[in-house]
């Protein structure tokens, strides 16, 4: 019989990096693959489902005008349950830390599913930050059976909290999907098919943290736009996130300043192609930490701490912190110092080789007694 797998998953960054693993396990006879969304970013999420031609099996349907974390834990728990008392899997699949993910493995526990954790052991060993994902992961370690570490790094984590169950490290998935992502580099965007990537050099920037809600986002949006005064050959390109709070308050501190284009989100390729043609990528994401290197571009990092030491090791990532004048200093350094220019974008990413997926799947056939051949661990 082969192995049932469920991977739930609910927003757009869960969802570029679990669908390359739904297609590597729905492509393997070893397993039936079943995909249920929660939808806790409706939108954005369904344009990460038609990048990758996947139509889910459930779809939770959850999302709410002004959802409080409170509404989304509650509603996946309820409507969750109900599927998972259908289908009867054998694992469930979340990833990451994003309150789908905890919500999801709490309710496999109490129906005393087994979890696997994809992108297991990040930590910042700081509650409140960010929030809620490091309180989320660190509850997920707990809950889930199969931890599926990106680094090595990240499995010390699991193994230095005592976390029960299998660890294995097997790359981040999100190099896997750049296979499908990054393609020919066109763009659909009008303000990108527009911009002369030749002439300009464009920097992709992300903001959308709540924990950068505030002092902390207007700081990073004046140094921005310092930036943006001080140098004439440089565009930024900022998809906006859809949050009421970010638009508003990039709309106030961005919207009219020239060489500072204000986007909708972008979809999986669309932001993976705008990656690969920019100078290099200033964000509070998470994911684009690990997205950036595998394209060979420069990150600098706009929070105090990152769950993700391991590129700040290896020199592809800086951290610019919320500071405004440390955030002008830094960009500024790198726009006018080539050898720190070019140490940081030849830098060779811990994160992955493009083979996550297969090492999860092959994971998955040992935990479940299905093969003898536990998989190497991914080293960069």
């Amino acid at each position: 019989m082969p192995i049932k797998v469920l991977s739930v998953f609910g927003t757009r960054p869960e969802a570029i990096k679990m669908a390359p693993l739904v297609l590597e396990l729905a492509n393997r006879p070893e397993f039936d693959s079943l995909v249920c969304i929660t939808a806790q970013h409706r939108q954005m999420l369904d344009g990460v489902l038609a990048c990758f031609g996947i139509t889910p099996d459930y779809d939770l349907d959850i999302m709410q005008e002004g959802q409080t974390l409170t509404d989304i834990t509650s509603l996946v728990l309820n409507r969750l349950n109900d599927v998972l008392r259908e289908v009867h899997p054998d694992i469930v699949l979340v990833h990451g830390d994003t309150t789908t993910a905890f919500a999801s493995a709490l309710c496999a526990f109490y129906l005393q599913i087994p979890v696997g954790h994809v992108e297991a052991g990040l930590r910042t060993f700081d509650r409140y930050s960010p929030f809620p994902e490091e309180m989320n992961r660190c509850l997920i370690g707990r809950l889930a059976t199969c931890h599926f570490a990106p680094t090595v790094h990240n499995a010390e984590n699991l193994k230095a909290e005592n976390i029960a169950g299998d660890i294995f490290v097997t790359g981040n998935t999100v190099i896997d999907a750049m296979k499908y992502t990054v393609g020919d580099g066109s763009f659909s965007t009008p303000a990108l098919k527009n911009l002369n990537f030749n002439e300009r050099r464009v920097i992709t920037l992300t903001c959308h943290r709540r924990e950068n809600y505030g002092e902390p986002m207007e700081n990073i949006f004046r140094a921005v736009r310092r930036i943006a005064d001080k140098f004439n050959d440089v565009s930024f390109v900022y998809p906006v996130h859809l949050s009421p709070y970010v638009r508003e308050t990039a709309k106030t501190f961005l919207g009219d300043t020239a060489n500072v284009i204000l986007t909708k989100p972008l979809d999986a390729m669309e932001m993976h192609r705008l990656m690969s043609k920019s100078y290099f990528v200033m964000t509070d994401s998470g994911g684009l930490q690990e997205e950036a290197p595998a394209l060979g571009k420069p990150v600098l990092v706009l929070r105090r701490e990152t769950e993700r030491p391991e590129a700040v090791e290896a020199g592809t990532v800086a951290l610019a912190g919320v500071d405004e004048n440390r955030i002008f200093d830094l960009t500024c350094k790198l726009l006018t110092d080539s050898v720190m220019y070019n140490k940081m974008a030849k830098a060779v990413n811990p994160y992955g080789d493009g083979n996550a997926c297969r090492r999860i799947a092959d994971a998955l056939l040992f935990s479940f007694g299905k093969s003898s051949c536990r998989p190497e661990d991914f080293h960069p």
